[in-house]
């Protein structure tokens, strides 16, 4: 009696987490199969049930956290993520969240000691408790191969069946596969015959500069004001400018990266999205980077982040960026422990703006110079901006929307902006003549616009939150035509800034140009048959490695 009691409780509990009666016979088959399992080893229904339900608690819990934070749930492959660096990062940007995960570890173990040591019940027969497991292994199966369990891979971003997920992929051959090799989950059985190469139309080719600012987003897009030099970074007067859609949320800016830079989808890897650069490097043979050092250009990465975060050097080397710098590369009187206690964009793009200077001064050899910035993470709740700068701005934010963190955000991105006029000035005096094309784009949304998504209520079509924005300038490049541009999804923003440099585009190129027209601002979301045939022709031409030694099947 005992037992089924608590075995109600523990349904009640994980009934509550999931907040979906359609798949809740998925979860208590896990729930039932997680107790079964541990029954064969702790002999008693009493422990094993309860610690069943501690596990599907704390599954829920971490999964909870992570979709706060990427707007996508846990499954089994985002697991090797927790040896690829990311941990150490989580602790620096989010100590708060990482001490309440820290704590509720703690709770977990302490909750467990206790059960196993005060909560035995009756003992379990061996003979009972081995047919027991077997059919709680049948039950677990059969949940896991229904057509519920199959539409779980749909719902990854959606604040529900949190264990049901987790489980669900555990059962999934195809998470287990990501271990081992890539799968495009968007591409056709027949080619796409490739365009012609396209000319350039101008014998001078222009440096180009491609920075991403981290955790920026245009706040238009929830209807929020902004002020005229936060507007001239976000829409130039003189540039082209538009919103960019993302496949990210919260966090995972690797993602955008491998997107701008392969002109592909991260989405279109499923569950392997989230860590490319691990498993990624040397995969990629068809890149933006590889495609302008076939034009002759030198290529360069400055990066905020440290040179053993997350695979970055070995990935950025596989798809052909030459010189990879490193915060802890650059050289005085840039200070690295300085700059990490707040991670400022006015000490960090002034020293990157210095580097690029130095590097062209006596070399007429046009430059790709790509630029990761990390001010605007989160979290919003620490003030990075000192005291007595840019409070003006601070208080037109807390106006417009009465909330610390948003006020916050905005005062980072007021500094960011306020910080890029000036060196663009500094740009243009150091290289008089020389010509520079410049792409500003936000990687994806902080955490925080889910409370402005909450309380505004913005209308839209659901996507907001993976909207950011885009902005192209251009120094001495005569033929650049300035103006609201096209909405873009980040897969395109490579190609685009190809085409407003003016520089050839070779066969991969111009075809994926020719794919604006069909998939419009969207890419992975689009049906668009041709984009599937021509993944189909990358992987032909061995441009994309997504099985090694494998054939990819049809």
């Amino acid at each position: 009696m005992i037992s089924i009691l608590i075995l109600v409780g523990v349904i009640a509990a994980v009934a509550m987490t999931e907040r979906s009666v359609e798949h809740l016979p998925l979860a208590v088959a896990a729930l039932l199969f997680n107790a079964a399992l541990l029954l064969i080893f702790l002999a008693d229904a009493e422990r094993a049930i309860l610690l069943s339900g501690l596990l599907a608690v704390a599954i829920a819990g971490i999964s909870i956290v992570k979709f706060n934070h990427s707007a996508l749930k846990l499954t089994v492959s985002d697991l090797p993520l927790a040896f690829a660096g990311t941990v150490p990062f989580f602790v620096l940007q989010y100590p708060r969240m990482m001490l309440g995960v820290l704590a509720g570890g703690v709770l977990f173990a302490a909750a467990s000691i206790a059960v196993l040591l005060h909560a035995a019940g009756s003992p379990v027969s061996i003979a009972f408790r081995i047919p027991l497991f077997c059919l709680a292994l049948i039950g677990f199966a059969k949940a896991s191969t229904s057509k519920e369990a199959a539409s779980l891979r749909l719902t990854l971003t959606q604040g529900r069946c949190f264990y049901a997920t987790f489980m669900a992929s555990l059962g999934d051959p195809s998470s287990w596969r990501q271990f081992g090799a890539l799968a495009l989950s968007d591409i056709a059985i027949e080619p796409l015959p490739l365009r012609e190469a396209t000319p350039s139309r101008s014998a001078c080719s222009p440096d180009i500069i491609v920075i991403q600012h981290e955790s920026v987003f245009d706040p238009r897009i929830f209807g929020l004001p902004v002020e005229p030099v936060v507007e001239a970074f976000l829409s130039p007067p003189d540039g082209e400018f538009g919103r960019l859609n993302v496949d990210i949320f919260g966090g995972g800016s690797w993602q955008s990266e491998f997107s701008l830079l392969t002109g592909l989808s991260s989405a279109s890897f499923g569950s392997s999205a989230y860590y490319l650069f691990e498993k990624g490097a040397g995969r990629f043979h068809s890149s933006l980077p590889r495609s302008l050092t076939s034009l002759g250009y030198k290529t360069t990465l400055i990066s905020s982040c440290r040179r053993g975060f997350l695979s970055y050097d070995k990935f950025y080397g596989s798809i052909g960026i030459d010189e990879r710098i490193f915060v802890e590369d650059l050289p005085p009187p840039f200070d690295v422990r300085q700059f990490e206690a707040t991670n400022s964009d006015a000490i960090f793009l002034d020293a990157v703006i210095d580097a690029h200077t130095r590097a062209i001064a006596n070399d007429p050899t046009p430059r790709f110079l790509y630029v990761l910035t990390n001010f605007n993470h989160g979290p919003h709740s620490r003030q990075l901006v000192p005291p007595g700068q840019f409070e003006s701005e601070r208080a037109f934010a807390a106006a417009s929307f009465p909330d610390a963190g948003y006020a916050e955000y905005y005062t980072r991105l007021a500094e960011t902006a306020s910080t890029w006029k000036n060196l663009k000035d500094k740009l243009a005096s150091s290289t008089p003549g020389r010509p520079v094309l410049i792409v500003h784009y936000g990687d994806h949304q902080p955490v925080l616009t889910k409370q402005i998504d909450r309380h505004l209520k913005p209308p839209g079509d659901g996507r907001s939150r993976f909207r950011t924005f885009y902005a192209i300038e251009a120094l001495n490049i005569p033929d650049f035509t300035a103006g609201p541009g096209a909405d873009l999804d980040i897969a395109f923003l490579g190609t685009v800034a190809l085409q407003r440099a003016g520089i050839a585009l070779d066969p991969i190129f111009a075809t994926r140009a020719s794919l604006l027209d069909d998939c419009g601002e969207a890419y992975f979301a689009s049906a668009s048959e041709r984009k599937r045939r021509f993944h189909r022709t990358l992987v032909d031409l061995g441009l994309i490695d997504l099985m090694p030694n494998a054939k990819q099947a049809r």
